[in-house]
């Protein structure tokens, strides 16, 4: 394996290889973050970057990573700890939009085109949303807004990522590693070590309430979903949200409901063989004995770490999906 930085100078026309120390990281999350790579280079006299160039990691010549400078830190030894982003960072910029019968790609390819960004395949995700006021909101949030308006409304999940230097939104179902018939499959020979845990401390709710917005509580202007069942077992757990104008209370409350009331599991794989075609957003099959469980089940990667040694790459992993969560 031969991992390589790439890094161009601040007008992208020119590009220089510099030396660089073992233990290149590469981290990708699914939601409201954008990739990060950190390395350590030396600091050689034909050096010549600032914050904003462009760097890239190839892997066995094979595109893995691009971004842009946006940290550099030297020590007295002459060596930079660089941090870089990549395009989705730039999706942490706020503004106030309003916008009318847009679907959620048609909202992703607007912003880029605001704000320079390059774009490959949006796929398109079918749900026209009406209408929809954002005030001094993230485009990250923006999007996941618009995202979450989707799977509401058509049951289908999307994934947005960038690929290598393009913005790119993919459905879930399209996000396996591998194929359907032979997805990758993680299992006990597979990694180092996992942590497992299951709760009702977090995002566990058995009684889901929504009240209407700038209305008389009392006059029962809210919607109510429970399971008396866990209620029993665990207590009343309750969930509050405030419903907006045009929202459909009593089937998102009965949506809320199906999604919070259970206990939640996460599970976390450390030491995986590494693979670059794993990253958040990714689709793997995973069998492992847990303890109180034996799990057989296509997973969610909620979070990925690639850590890139002389002759080793190995992967992090945090894992969602079914009943597990980040």
């Amino acid at each position: 394996m031969k991992a390589e930085i790439v890094i161009f100078d601040p007008t992208a026309e020119k590009a220089y290889i510099p030396a660089v120390e073992e233990g290149i990281e590469w981290t990708t999350e699914r939601r409201g973050s954008p990739g990060k790579l950190t390395c350590k280079v030396v600091n050689d006299k034909i050096r010549h970057f600032s914050e904003g160039s462009m760097i890239q990691l190839r892997v066995d010549e094979k595109p893995v990573f691009s971004g842009f400078v946006f940290r550099q830190q030297r020590d007295r030894e002459g060596i930079i700890t660089i941090t870089a982003y990549d395009q989705l960072r730039y999706l942490k910029n706020k503004d106030s939009i309003l916008y009318e019968n847009q679907t959620a790609d048609a909202l992703i390819r607007m912003l880029a085109q605001d704000y320079a960004l390059e774009v490959g395949v949006l796929e398109n995700t079918g749900y026209v949303i009406p209408y929809r006021v954002e005030k001094n909101t993230s485009f990250f949030e923006m999007i996941e807004n618009a995202l979450e308006l989707t799977t509401t409304n058509t049951g289908e999940k999307f994934v947005l990522y960038d690929d290598f230097g393009k913005l790119t939104l993919k459905r879930l179902s399209s996000m396996i590693v591998g194929t359907r018939q032979a997805c990758l499959l993680l299992d006990a020979d597979s990694s180092e070590n996992f942590e497992y845990t299951s709760s009702i401390d977090e995002n566990t709710y058995n009684r889901i309430k929504l009240i209407r917005d700038n209305e008389d509580v009392k006059n029962g202007d809210c919607c109510i979903a429970s399971s008396p069942e866990n209620m029993r077992l665990w207590g009343i757990l309750q969930y509050v949200e405030t419903m907006k104008e045009g929202e459909n209370g009593q089937a998102k409350v009965d949506a809320l409901l199906k999604l919070y009331n259970k206990k939640t599991r996460s599970l976390k794989l450390t030491g995986v063989v590494g693979d670059n075609r794993v990253r958040a957003g990714s689709l793997l099959a995973v069998n492992l004995d847990l303890g109180d469980a034996g799990l057989q089940s296509q997973l969610l990667v909620e979070r990925c770490r690639h850590i890139y040694q002389e002759s080793e790459h190995s992967m992090d992993l945090t894992l969602t999906g079914g009943d597990f969560i980040g």
